[in-house]
């Protein structure tokens, strides 16, 4: 984003910028071809500088701070910085201005400086690459979790029934008057010779 702050993630207080041959060869730059190594075109600091996610390699006079090129560094474009074939302290960087751009040799007085030059630019890659691993990941869910533990003097009561026992079923109701709603069945009338023998018994 534009709005994002510039952050200075390395600083070399001398470094020189040499006018490089045109490559002949697909293989790479070496700095032996670059002619007298005293005879450079430009000697300043250099900063590197990030931006969100951008990032440029900043070559700036010591005095007055004007900006002499930049090189804007892609992870992507292997042609932004390149070192050289036949030494660890030259690289070739692509600076750009006002969208042209062209290929300039540039390079350190110590090799800690160019190993430091090396491992800011890979720091950065890392931290990009971070970042996309990230973003890609599924959003974690935040809202608040319900607390279900036990607070201090609280018990849980569990009514289980009681387990074992038989629970005993009514009786059915002999004279049939029971939830089934039938009506009692009545005994028969007495027969004739049944009716004769009782009236005899009431004459005696």
């Amino acid at each position: 984003m534009d709005d994002d702050y510039e952050s200075v993630l390395l600083i070399v207080r001398e470094c020189y910028v040499y006018k490089i041959p045109p490559r002949t060869t697909a293989r790479g730059y070496r700095a032996a071809e670059w002619g007298d190594m005293e005879a450079f075109l430009w000697k300043g600091r250099l900063r590197i500088i990030a931006q969100g996610k951008k990032c440029s390699i900043r070559l700036e006079d010591n005095n007055t701070g004007d900006v002499f090129a930049v090189c804007p560094y892609d992870p992507n474009d292997t042609s932004a910085v390149e070192p050289v074939l036949d030494s660890s302290r030259y690289f070739v960087l692509r600076i750009e201005n006002e969208g042209r751009h062209a290929f300039v040799g540039m390079g350190f007085l110590e090799r800690s400086e160019a190993f430091d030059f090396n491992v800011t630019l890979q720091d950065f890659v890392k931290q990009i690459n971070a970042e996309k691993e990230a973003e890609s990941k599924p959003k974690e869910d935040n809202t608040p979790k319900k607390d279900y533990s036990l607070k201090a003097g609280e018990t849980i009561s569990i009514n289980i029934g009681k387990a074992g026992s038989r629970q005993s079923r009514p009786k059915a109701d002999s004279t049939g008057s029971g939830s089934g709603g039938l009506v009692p069945l009545l005994p028969p009338p007495p027969s004739a010779a049944q009716v004769k023998r009782q009236n005899q018994k009431f004459k005696q």
